[in-house]
């Protein structure tokens, strides 16, 4: 016979707030995402895009990539051939490992950092920042940190 255990079902203030974090994570990611499209950028473009701006020479590993943009090997491969085919990015063999790969930021990828970015972030700050204190800012930071601290911890058990 199954041994069954006792599910632990949330309280209403419990489902209360998981919803609402549900409910804002979705919107807000929506509303950013929309905000990207006058520059023909998704939310994964952008991240990419970030990354690599903020790497040493502007180039990272393609596998290192993906473990930073939560993306498989595979995923990312088509999201950077997508990018490739706007000028973004470029890939370049790694000279220490045959097998592997680098995504580079191009000067058309770098300019597009340049202009996008401000706007991404005035978008950040209208739809997220400017609505919270800096008090709330900060309760939400440190309510949020030991989630992020422990799904840190889970990606490196999958």
């Amino acid at each position: 016979m199954e041994t069954e255990t006792a599910t632990r079902w949330l309280s209403d203030t419990e489902q209360r707030t998981w919803r609402t974090h549900l409910e804002v994570s979705k919107l807000l990611m929506h509303q950013l995402e929309k905000d990207l499209q006058p520059f023909g950028l998704t939310m994964n473009d952008y991240e990419i895009l970030v990354n690599l701006s903020e790497s040493d020479e502007s180039r990272m590993r393609m596998s290192d990539l993906a473990t930073a943009t939560l993306q498989s090997k595979s995923r990312l491969s088509h999201q950077i051939t997508r990018m490739e085919a706007a000028g973004l990015v470029r890939r370049e063999h790694c000279e220490s490992d045959r097998r592997g790969l680098f995504a580079v930021l191009t000067d058309e990828g770098m300019e597009t950092m340049r202009r996008v970015a401000p706007q991404h972030v005035a978008s950040v700050r209208t739809h997220f920042i400017d609505l919270l204190t800096a008090q709330s800012q900060e309760e939400l930071r440190a309510a949020l940190a030991p989630v992020a601290e422990h799904l840190h911890g889970q990606r490196g058990k999958l």
